[in-house]
């Protein structure tokens, strides 16, 4: 008789814890490179109230991440009890986001200087204020908007308080075009850098900020349009996380807001460069990419997105589909 081998999903988890103890990491919810993604996958397609305790213990164990941002920290795991939520109704979700959204709101800093609240990253071994659609303060803002719902009266609009003048406080305004840098306070030692991409400007500012019902923000989040449309396509490929079908997500976010068929069209003339980008690449290096955020498959839906006029960011906006039966709010 052979011998029994794992199912691929526990093999590649085992893997994965592996990979990042070794990398001195014992946060194992993480939403960029854990296993809360993968359960709550599993979740969808057969769910179970084994699977389910799986899935409440990660977002438990994640509560007091230090890295208090989306990829990596109790954020991402705030999306995810968002998202079953949605699909389950099951309050242990809802219960979870409310436990997550207080222990960040107990976490927040204010700065004097700027005027405004913020959060440190603990990320490799470094102390950071990022700010962006990544790692940063409007990444977090994201899944508190997503689950507002969930939150009485009086706690969500001090975070919708919160959010805006942060956002309000942070932005560089030249010309009627807004950007936003990567941290609040760059870090010694390092140049600030003008980027213009998802995880670092205006374009994740934007997109983090698709369902904020306050439209206080929306005349900088139309000029953070028009930078996006001022710098063009990136060079560096199709990709959504620092490519140009993330920027292009901006312009669907605007599209969605306002009703203005001016940001559809720039829109899908990004995804036809990004089209042209993506040919490119695949006659230099013999291949397609893989992934979602950094490949091909995350670009294919942007172009999709493009044909129905729809902003649904995949992992932020969309994770179950149509199948979950329950509108973004």
């Amino acid at each position: 008789m052979g011998v029994r081998r794992k199912r691929f999903p526990d093999a590649l988890r085992e893997s994965n814890r592996i990979w990042l103890e070794e990398n001195d990491s014992t946060f194992f919810a993480s939403w960029l490179m854990g296993e809360t993604p993968w359960l709550m996958l599993e979740y969808g397609h057969a769910p179970s109230a084994a699977l389910a305790d799986r899935l409440d213990q990660l977002i438990r164990s994640n509560l007091d991440n230090p890295t208090r941002e989306l990829m990596w920290g109790s954020p991402g795991t705030l999306l995810a009890a968002s998202l079953l939520h949605e699909r389950t109704q099951d309050e242990r979700w809802a219960d979870l986001f409310r436990r997550t959204a207080e222990q960040l709101a107990s976490e927040l800093k204010w700065s004097e200087q700027h005027g405004c609240h913020y959060w440190t990253q603990d990320m490799y071994g470094t102390e950071s204020t990022y700010i962006d659609g990544v790692h940063g303060f409007v990444a977090t803002a994201l899944p508190l908007i997503r689950g507002r719902h969930l939150l009485d009266a009086a706690t969500w609009s001090e975070w919708e308080q919160r959010i805006v003048n942060t956002v309000r406080q942070t932005a560089t305004l030249e010309n009627g075009k807004a950007n936003w840098r990567a941290f609040l306070d760059t870090p010694e030692g390092r140049t600030p850098r003008k980027l213009m991409q998802l995880c670092h400007g205006a374009p994740g500012f934007i997109v983090c900020l698709a369902h904020l019902p306050s439209r206080e923000l929306d005349p900088l989040l139309l000029a953070g349009g028009e930078a996006v449309w001022s710098a063009g396509p990136l060079t560096k490929g199709s990709n959504l996380c620092h490519g140009t079908g993330g920027n292009g997500y901006a312009f669907l976010v605007l599209y969605q807001r306002t009703g203005d068929i001016k940001w559809l069209e720039r829109a899908r003339a990004f995804a036809m460069h990004g089209i042209v980008q993506t040919e490119a690449d695949e006659a230099a290096y013999g291949q397609l990419r893989y992934s979602l955020w950094t490949g091909d498959p995350g670009f294919a839906i942007y172009l999709w997105d493009c044909l129905r006029g729809t902003a649904a960011f995949p992992t932020l906006d969309v994770f179950y589909g149509a199948a979950s039966g329950t509108a973004h709010p």
